[in-house]
């Protein structure tokens, strides 16, 4: 095992730089070094790549280098030895090899996709230029019998599947299982039923050894005068040939993922045009959905990186999530809304809970909310006659208001939504029915019932405990259980009435097979 903390020294170099940062990939070891970098691959196994033997490892760094001087022939400079010596590791000298390294040229920070992106300041310029350079690139890539393959629906097919398998033990931390089973139906689906559009492609000769990782951490901009498109994979060729339009959806993705839709039309619309493939569109979506599942394979992946810290596994899972959400989009999915309703001790908060961990949802509960809108912490109760105080109708209205807006910006984002609150009001329901249909998100209404002796033993066991929001009590029970408006403006599709006496683990996976039904 190599000795990483022995190549953080400047006397590790040849060239003995100022100093020296290493980055981390769930792959790779990356050293900065002055205007050098230097990458050794980390002796892993993920099935899709294998670089566990210093042979390997050194095949892989030669792929590389020749791979990426198609498009960066002034950075890649060449392969290093790694070499053990009495006085620690260092590159580039003599003695014992300990492993490989992929030696370029370091490309300026400050024009970093990735940077610009954050920054706010990559322009429709930048995109033009990248288009300049992909056209050619592609158009004059190699193509041929033993390329086309991988652009076959069998290989396509096989990628796609190792995906779904792949990312089984992560249902229900980085996506759903109605997400995760709508994404596999839906790819499958696709498949199946555009078979000719897939050998289209191939006659058309639109099948290319591209690059396989085409994102924005791996493009530089030298101000508009150059653009780098670096690092592509080497380690497998199915994942870098196939169709451009692979390589093309990644890109596109990446920008729709960093809130840059125009920018993402932008950059499919000029390369259409400079390309003439106007076959693109019929497969872009496809392609999308499969690019950005495969970084949230690579999220849930890093997220098990025992190198790495807490931290940083904890945002490689939310990083997967948003990825996984991206794809449920570009398949057509279209996120839930789950309004788990009734009366006081009818188990609402319970269920809500349970479902929102189970569908990674964002859940809000109006107890919480009317008491943040009303500056009170969530667990003080505030026990009041019923409408009055904290319960009067205007401080309802405001906290009924309040919880659409907070949906209305989760489901625009297009994650599934829970609200937990009594909505025994005919025009609080029709308000979430409207702002549904507004949104084509799905709704599904959850009356919760329960026979009034259990109810009663709640509401008793609820006003003891400590910390919690709600401050239904029996006698608020039997005033809202008056004034109940019956659902009858909920149309039966969008209807689940459950009787909360089972365990919510098993009412939750009730509300599930209802979500993936519908």
């Amino acid at each position: 095992m190599l000795e990483i903390k022995d190549l953080l020294r400047p006397e590790a170099y040849p060239h003995r730089p100022e100093r020296v940062e290493l980055r981390q990939t769930h792959i790779s070891w990356v050293f900065l070094a002055g205007d050098l970098v230097y990458k050794i691959k980390k002796p892993v196994n993920f099935g899709f790549l294998d670089f566990t033997t210093l042979e390997k490892r050194r095949h892989f760094c030669e792929r590389e280098v020749a791979l990426n001087r198609r498009l960066c022939p002034k950075i890649y400079l060449g392969v290093v030895p790694v070499v053990r010596t009495p006085a620690g590791l260092k590159f580039e000298a003599e003695g014992e090899v300990a492993d490989w390294a992929v030696k370029m040229r370091r490309l300026p920070e400050e024009g970093m996709m990735g940077r610009l992106i954050r920054e706010g300041r990559l322009t429709p310029e930048h995109i033009e230029l990248l288009v300049q350079k992909l056209v050619p690139f592609f158009r004059e890539a190699e193509t041929g019998p033993e390329v086309n393959r991988y652009g076959s629906l069998e290989t396509v097919r096989f990628n796609v599947e190792e995906n779904f398998e792949q990312t089984r033990a992560f249902v229900g931390r980085a996506l759903s299982r109605p997400r995760y089973e709508y994404i596999v139906s839906w790819s499958r689906r696709f498949m199946e039923e555009r078979k000719e559009l897939f050998s289209r492609r191939i006659r058309e000769g639109f099948i290319r050894d591209g690059h396989g990782d085409l994102y924005s951490a791996n493009v530089c901009f030298d101000d508009l005068r150059e653009v780098y498109v670096f690092d592509c994979i080497e380690f497998n060729e199915r994942f870098r040939c196939g169709d451009v339009a692979q390589d093309l959806a990644f890109m596109a993705m990446d920008l729709d993922f960093h809130g840059l839709p125009h920018l993402s039309r932008l950059f499919i619309e000029r390369y259409v045009e400079l390309s003439g493939d106007r076959g693109l569109y019929e497969i872009l979506d496809f392609y999308k959905c499969y690019r950005a599942y495969v970084r949230g394979k690579i999220g849930c992946f890093t997220s098990e990186d025992p190198g790495l810290s807490e931290e940083a596994r904890a945002k490689a899972l939310a990083s997967a999530r948003r990825y996984f959400d991206l794809a449920y989009a570009y398949a057509g999915g279209r996120p839930f809304l789950l309004v788990v309703f009734g009366l006081s001790g009818t188990g609402k908060s319970v269920l809500s809970r349970t479902l929102s961990e189970r569908l990674l949802a964002a859940y809000f509960n109006s107890d919480v909310v009317r008491k943040e809108l009303a500056g009170i912490p969530p667990g003080e109760h505030r026990f009041e006659p019923f409408e009055s105080g904290l319960y009067a109708p205007e401080m309802t209205e405001r906290t009924y208001e309040e919880l659409l807006k907070r949906a209305e910006k989760e489901l625009s984002a297009g994650r599934d939504v829970v609200l937990d609150a009594t909505y025994r009001a005919r025009k609080h329901r029709e308000a979430v029915l409207s702002l549904a249909e507004r949104l084509s998100a799905r709704v599904l209404f959850i009356l919760c019932e329960a026979p009034e002796e259990v109810i009663r033993e709640r509401l008793i066991l609820r006003a003891q405990k400590e910390e919690e929001p709600s401050d239904g009590r029996w006698e608020i029970y039997l005033s809202q259980k008056e004034r109940f408006e019956p659902p009858e403006e909920i149309p039966a599709k969008n209807l689940l009435r459950l009787e909360t006496i089972a365990p919510p683990e098993k009412l939750a996976e009730r509300v599930e097979e209802a979500l993936l039904q519908g």
